[in-house]
């Protein structure tokens, strides 16, 4: 297992591994991929076996984001690392590289938390459980989407 940063050149392959994780995750465009290589810190790729297995996209207050959780976070917390999306590919599931990605934020992160949500509908019950088992805890719950999402805000204290 190798994590770095995403390249220019990773983002296509990003994309489709983000659409295909779709509804669990917010389908993007190759710009928005762009937008959040300029602006996450970090952006980071996970790979196994020579592939691109997954990746990472964290945020901090201040940016100029439209995203509801986000705001929740910005609104209610001062010091996060806000993870916009986790994606580990089908192939890679079960073998810890989202838990890895999780454990390099967390021993290079200079916040007080950790945040994220979780789909609860459509039901997203693996990453639920996921985040749960590292520690996050459901703080708040929102409705997205014009309803067609319910998140959990969830947060994890470093």
């Amino acid at each position: 297992m190798n994590i770095r940063f995403a390249k220019k050149e990773d983002l296509p392959a990003v994309l489709v591994m983000n659409e295909a994780s779709v509804p669990h995750v917010t389908s993007e465009e190759l710009s928005e991929m762009e937008y959040y290589q300029n602006k996450a810190n970090p952006f980071l790729i996970v790979e196994e076996e020579g592939e691109l297995a997954g990746f990472m996209i964290v945020l901090q207050k201040g940016l100029d984001y439209e995203s509801l959780n986000y705001k929740f976070f910005c609104t209610n917390y001062d010091d996060f690392d806000y993870v916009d999306r986790i994606v580990i590919s089908g192939k890679f599931r079960g073998r810890k590289l989202g838990t890895a990605l999780y454990q390099y934020l967390a021993e290079n992160s200079d916040q007080k938390y950790i945040t994220c949500e979780v789909n609860l509908e459509p039901p997203n019950p693996n990453s639920l459980g996921f985040h749960k088992a590292l520690g996050f805890n459901k703080v708040a719950e929102q409705v997205t989407e014009e309803g067609e999402k319910r998140v959990a805000l969830m947060v994890k204290r470093l």
